[in-house]
């Protein structure tokens, strides 16, 4: 059974919740972690004890691990009295997971103001109190798709900043993570990998730039000796088309809208976020809380659905 955790009940996690078990009804099997009196009417609702009693019921209801909440949801307006609880709903699912009383953990969306406003949450985001509960210093995010799975060196900091951050540790860290991951999580025996440059034209010889001279080609060479399939730097505006794509199992990206962009215009609706490097299986739709549509029954769950099926198949693989 995968858990799924609950999100930031005034986002539309209640109701992706519903509509992803409406559509699966146990063909993958997960169980959702919070408060049953947040889920949308009339919606059948199953509350379970123990992650275990799940199983026998997900077919005709969803099961809840109830975890009380401080009032009632409501839609569009984050409460700071149940950021706490939000806080607790993810302890809890890693807690699971790492006892082996769930496969794996998908992440309903969190808002982090509200986070830090109601419960002083002191960590940027999402997959940094992952790292902390699952004891890990450095974890790599993968946006992937049936289209693409690219992987972004340095993430949400400003496009100013990148060319101090991406140091040669942190992209040969990157590339590590990333590898063993494929291995062990999606089956592939010999990744390939696709490293994009940084500057226009991956620098064209040092005309435009020269981090692809003097940080990313030297990793690369490296680890290339050590018997790694790695392509690259190459032009970004070239790497991303179908052709391009075949021709490599992930591509790893210097910044955070290098490497999302092209994900999200290929397959904006069944992009998964995926947590590489933590002791444990975690995925998260790739969205978050539309707190300006929360409430109204109009939130496609098709992100989180894809999100559910991949944590089931990354958990099956992982064994």
């Amino acid at each position: 059974m995968i858990a799924l955790t609950c999100g930031e009940p005034a986002g539309i996690g209640p109701e992706i919740a519903a509509s992803a078990w409406a559509a699966l009804r146990g063909s993958v099997p997960f169980f959702l972690i919070g408060d049953p009196g947040h889920l949308p009417a009339g919606v059948p609702v199953a509350v379970i004890e123990t992650p275990e009693g799940a199983a026998g019921v997900v077919a005709e209801a969803l099961p809840v691990l109830a975890h009380p909440f401080a009032g009632p949801r409501t839609p569009g307006q984050p409460q700071p009295a149940q950021a706490q609880g939000v806080i607790d709903v993810i302890a809890r699912g890693v807690a699971l997971v790492r006892a082996g009383r769930a496969s794996a953990l998908c992440t309903a969306p969190i808002h982090k103001q509200a986070l830090q406003e109601g419960a002083g949450f002191a960590f940027p985001g999402h997959t940094e109190f992952l790292a902390h509960l699952g004891g890990v210093g450095r974890v790599v995010m993968m946006l992937a798709s049936p289209a693409l799975r690219v992987v972004p060196v340095t993430i949400h900091i400003p496009l100013a900043g990148v060319p101090r951050a991406l140091t040669a540790e942190l992209l040969e860290e990157t590339i590590r993570i990333t590898r063993a991951a494929l291995i062990a999580d999606f089956g592939i025996a010999a990744p390939r990998l696709a490293v994009a440059g940084l500057n226009p034209h991956a620098g064209e010889g040092g005309r435009m730039g020269r981090e692809e001279i003097e940080t990313i080609a030297p990793v690369l060479d490296r680890l290339k000796a050590e018997g790694m399939d790695l392509r690259g730097p190459l032009s970004a505006d070239t790497m991303f088309h179908a052709a391009a794509r075949a021709g490599y199992d992930a591509a790893i990206a210097m910044y955070h809208d290098q490497a999302l962009i092209p994900v999200k215009t290929l397959d904006f609706d069944r992009g998964v976020n995926v947590t590489l490097g933590l002791p444990f299986i975690r995925t998260s739709p790739d969205h978050g809380t539309a707190l300006d549509i929360a409430g109204q029954g109009v939130a496609s769950p098709a992100s989180l659905i894809e999100a559910l099926r991949l944590a089931d198949t990354l958990a099956r693989a992982r064994g």
